[in-house]
């Protein structure tokens, strides 16, 4: 990707019509403003083709800790041909600006924003920021791909969170060539829901481990947005078809201690778990076991945690269950 420190503009509302055709675009587009009344800015990059057709937004960081979906969307738009391309790519490499510079998860008021989308207007500090992101830039997408990471302390497989009752998010979902697609309606709160709620197709993208960057997982990413992008026929190209079995679950759950000590996850990712198969150990200090934690179905391992320190109450690992 070129230099273009000197082509970026800054925008306080987003404007699909006035974006030239055959252009690649950098914004900040102004949500708030701080203490000291300066703007606080979201980065956006816009790859407007030569021909028309429909808005793809693609978004990451919406917690301030997941960023693979940063290089994902950065070389999305490096690859990307303009002469080629009908419609336009909307790409937010940093959703929670606030918190990525901060380097923590939650919003500065410490509330996980992907609970409260799609804010409120005269809301508290969170609420503003996730409603103005709503109506300044997402109520323009006709689909978005929404990229996360596990949370602290957790490791994630590459999988996809997806309606798979309709069609369009199927289709979607099934493109990404992912190792684990959960059925999971659109929840309230989420990205996705609000987006959802505006009849913008979207699906779930956890592309791995927060806090890090993840080549095979960042190349998946791109393979994925590849195909959403020949599927759109906003591209003239072949979707990549899958190399690996994708386990679809009809459901998902986490499973959690029920005592404190020091926790050891023996279950990897993507493993098949039968039921009553010992998925972990728990002991005290002094090394001395108080018991095993046992699938209490069969289903396969989405994420865990990798922390050993757990209080009674901590996440173990996250159950899919098999369709």
């Amino acid at each position: 990707m070129k230099d273009t420190k000197n082509e970026t503009k800054f925008i306080t509302d987003f404007d699909p019509d006035s974006i030239p055709n055959k252009s690649l675009s950098y914004y900040w587009l102004q949500i708030v403003s701080d203490s000291f009344s300066n703007p606080i800015s979201i980065p956006v990059i816009v790859a407007k083709g030569k021909y028309s057709g429909p808005i793809l937004g693609v978004t990451a960081a919406v917690h301030g800790n997941e960023l693979n979906g940063i290089p994902v969307i950065q070389r999305l738009f490096g690859e990307i041909d303009l002469n080629e391309l009908k419609g336009m790519i909307v790409g937010v490499p940093v959703v929670n600006v606030p918190s990525f510079m901060l380097r923590q998860r939650r919003f500065t008021d410490g509330v996980d924003i992907n609970h409260i989308f799609p804010g409120k207007s005269d809301g508290n500090v969170s609420q503003v920021y996730a409603y103005r992101f709503i109506n300044r830039l997402v109520k323009h997408f006709d689909v978005l791909l929404d990229l996360h990471t596990a949370s602290f302390g957790r490791i994630n497989s590459y999988y996809v969170r997806a309606d798979m009752d309709q069609a369009e998010t199927r289709k979607l979902a099934l493109l990404q060539n992912a190792d684990v697609i959960v059925h999971n309606p659109p929840l309230d709160g989420t990205l996705r829901g609000a987006a959802d709620a505006l009849g913008i197709p979207s699906i779930t993208l956890e592309v791995g481990n927060p806090n890090t960057f993840q080549k095979t997982l960042i190349r998946s990413g791109i393979e994925g947005i590849h195909n959403v992008l020949c599927y759109l026929d906003m591209i003239q190209d072949e979707i990549y078809s899958a190399k690996k079995m994708t386990h679809m679950c009809r459901s998902s759950y986490w499973l959690y201690t029920d005592r404190g000590g020091i926790l050891n996850v023996q279950a990897n990712l993507l493993e098949v778990l039968e039921e009553g198969h010992v998925l972990a150990s728990l002991r005290d200090v002094f090394g001395n076991k108080i018991k095993d934690f046992l699938s209490p179905e069969k289903g396969v391992v989405i994420g865990k945690s990798v922390n050993p320190v757990n209080q009674t109450g901590g996440r173990i690992l996250h159950l899919g269950i098999i369709s």
